[in-house]
């Protein structure tokens, strides 16, 4: 743990964990970036159900299809998992923080060891009997092996995931110039949209009967759990910008979050559109350019989520401190409150747009993924849809003072029935 954390007083150090963080202690920073990127996930697990791969992208667009397919590569595919990775990290370190600070030695691991086990669970639970797009299994097994393995390392050994970034700045860099050299001498056939060989499949999502979706996520949330276990470094440098409290007090880490915030976002998006641009058939590559492109689109995802991250910490600061609550626009104030009320429930919401998709997408339900039209304009519209319809039940649960229900039963199987 970091140095500043303060050591339990006598009296302290036998008492039961802490129960979660009051919402009027939260940080704005992360819950408001919890409930954007929201809608970047709602966005990609939709257009993955309707189309039944991960990247979902029409394989053969016309006109505005096109484009599309560009901005899904670009801002949304690959790039909002790794977001959601950075603020995990950070918010086990500032659960861990506060057990530590406030009860017995070694609270925050066990807590934190508790929480990642039942979130393996709720995982499994998610990934089969409802999506197998599921990032909650991936995300415990990892929040286990940072609890074993990185709470109370020093800050020298968590500074060697500033050098993984640099590194990984690194490698985008040769991906970008090795995907433009074979782009260029490309000759063979053009590659086929999608690139099913690298694509996570969906079948389960046009499976005829609910019984068979269940035996076919039985074998998919195992290979996507897998698949996404690659985000542990992003979670390893959400743990080192939480024992340095950069969300917390964005003002002292302004220049931080702003040179992140460029470089992350500029490489996000510069790392992404090629691919987009092949994807709508308007850049040629044969298999191998193809192969070198999906590559690159993939590292630099993990570079545009933490980029988002850092644009949120300086929407949060402006927020907070050149436009005080109270002088906010009244509107400006509404939309804040009602993102950041679905950040706090962000485990609800995620859930809720699970069931979402398999009330609209199967053909055992109401069949929209095998609808005539545009598939994406159809999975653009659910995906937004379903994202306002979480906002807004997530604000009213803020003004009535009420948690998620999800939020409730985690909380009730990691800190027991007192909290």
């Amino acid at each position: 743990m970091p140095s500043d954390v303060p050591t339990p007083p006598a009296a302290a150090r036998d008492r039961p964990p802490l129960g979660p963080v009051p919402p009027s202690q939260r940080a704005l920073a992360p819950d408001l970036a919890r409930g954007t990127v929201l809608l970047l996930i709602a966005l990609a697990n939709g257009a993955g159900a309707f189309f039944l791969a991960a990247p979902g992208l029409e394989s053969a667009p016309q006109g505005a299809e096109r484009l599309y397919n560009v901005a899904m590569v670009a801002f949304v595919h690959a790039r909002a998992y790794p977001m959601f990775a950075f603020l995990l990290g950070y918010g086990m370190v500032q659960l861990a923080r506060r057990q530590e600070a406030a009860a017995s030695p070694g609270a925050g691991r066990a807590v934190l060891l508790r929480r990642s086990a039942w979130l393996l669970a709720f995982g499994a639970l998610h990934g089969i009997l409802l999506f197998s797009g599921d990032i909650l299994g991936a995300y415990g097994i990892v929040g286990i092996a940072v609890a074993l393995l990185l709470l109370g390392r020093g800050d020298r050994f968590h500074r060697l995931a500033l050098w993984l970034w640099a590194a990984s700045i690194v490698s985008v860099a040769v991906l970008a110039a090795r995907a433009a050299w074979l782009v260029a001498t490309a000759s063979g056939t053009p590659a086929s949209m999608p690139i099913r060989e690298m694509d996570v499949g969906w079948p389960s999502m046009e499976a005829p009967t609910y019984a068979a979706s269940v035996l076919a996520r039985l074998t998919e949330w195992p290979t996507q759990t897998l698949y996404l276990l690659g985000v542990v470094f992003v979670v390893w440098l959400g743990v080192w910008a939480a024992r340095h409290r950069v969300l917390e007090e964005p003002a002292r880490h302004r220049r931080l979050l702003a040179w992140t915030a460029g470089v992350g976002l500029t490489a996000g998006v510069a790392g992404g559109l090629p691919m987009g641009l092949f994807s709508a058939g308007w850049l040629h590559a044969d298999a191998p350019a193809a192969g070198a492109l999906k590559a690159l689109y993939e590292a630099s995802g993990q570079l545009g989520g933490i980029g988002y991250v850092a644009l949120f910490g300086l929407i949060a600061l402006a927020l907070e401190n050149r436009r005080p609550a109270a002088r906010r626009p009244k509107a400006v104030g509404a939309v804040v409150d009602a993102l950041t009320a679905l950040g706090q429930r962000s485990l609800s919401g995620y859930l809720i747009q699970s069931v979402a998709w398999l009330v609209l997408v199967p053909p055992f339900a109401l069949g929209l993924g095998t609808a005539s039209g545009s598939t994406a304009f159809t999975a653009t519209a659910c995906a937004a849809g379903v994202w306002l319809a979480t906002v807004v039940a997530a604000d009213q649960l803020r003004r009535r003072s009420l948690p998620g229900p999800a939020e409730v039963l985690l909380r009730r199987l990691v800190y027991g029935r007192r909290n």
